[in-house]
């Protein structure tokens, strides 16, 4: 059983979106039932994000089904980035954001929490 967790900035990103996406928390439910299944990199659903100097693999999900952006299904353009630590068998969530207000995940963000 993979234990999940989120960083305070992330519980941030998902308070701001959830004003205008409802059914954010029930989509990120979803989310978690099959990253459970399968927790690593699967393009062209979520791809690794490399050069990062760390030890834990970093993902971005690309395609997260939004019940709240109808006609859009899986190409909603929200995105979600989390730390996959296959050896503690843990995902800590780290950003999640829609493509039209950020165009790539924050680094730094990333890079400061695992220091």
């Amino acid at each position: 059983m993979i234990v999940f967790e989120e960083i305070d900035l992330f519980r941030k990103d998902c308070k701001n979106l959830l004003k205008k996406y409802r059914s954010l928390d029930d989509d990120l439910e979803v989310v978690k039932k099959v990253i459970q299944v399968l927790p690593d990199a699967r393009p062209p659903f979520s791809f690794r994000i490399d050069n990062l100097g760390i030890k834990s693999c970093v993902i971005k999900v690309k395609k997260i089904a939004c019940k709240s952006l109808k006609g859009k299904g899986v190409n909603s353009g929200l995105r979600l980035v989390y730390a996959y630590f296959k050896e503690e068998n843990r995902i800590v969530f780290i950003e999640i954001y829609h493509k039209s207000e950020k165009e790539n995940e924050d680094r730094d963000r990333i890079l400061n929490h695992f220091e």
